[in-house]
């Protein structure tokens, strides 16, 4: 019998879980304190959480343009793009990777994406330090490299990629 997989909208009870999974994941990820965290979740045009047979696995925070997120990435597909939906982060607890949830959560968005009248997703990667399996995972999603940068002051180099829909 197959996992019971549920994507919806982040609600408070979640909280503990998105801070606790983000701060495991920080390394690849920025931090989010509490404050951030909120703050993100009301600029935000999707905050959701997949759960896993009723227990939180992943969280998913995606924004429209317009918004005055200080992003370095978000800022440079501001200046590409007059329309997009740009995934700010997707964190899978480990207990629950190489199940689907990311390919269910990219779905999730690209489907928003279209039904709010959007036809570019997205997104950026690490190439210093490499992530190959990020690259591999946003190419088979119909991903691909639209520009690169280095953020953090030169600690940091992405691949910045987009979906066109």
């Amino acid at each position: 019998m197959g996992r019971k997989i549920i994507i919806r909208d982040t609600e408070p009870k979640d909280y503990d879980f998105i801070l606790n999974v983000n701060e495991v994941n920080v390394e690849v990820l920025s931090p989010m304190p509490m404050e951030r965290m909120l703050w993100l979740k009301e600029m935000s045009d999707m905050f959701v959480t997949a759960e896993v047979d009723g227990e939180p696995a992943a969280f998913l925070i995606a924004l429209r343009e317009g918004e005055a997120y200080d992003s370095e990435n978000y800022v440079w597909f501001s200046k590409k793009y007059p329309r997009f939906l740009y995934i700010d982060r997707i964190v899978i607890d480990e207990p629950y990777r190489a199940i689907g949830l990311g390919q269910k959560l990219y779905d999730a968005v690209k489907e928003h994406a279209r039904a709010t009248g959007v036809n570019v997703v997205t997104c950026e990667i690490d190439t210093i330090p490499y992530n190959e399996t990020s690259l591999k995972f946003h190419e088979a999603m119909g991903f691909g490299e639209v520009g690169e940068q280095i953020i953090r002051g030169g600690a940091i180099k992405v691949s910045l990629q987009a979906c066109e829909l």
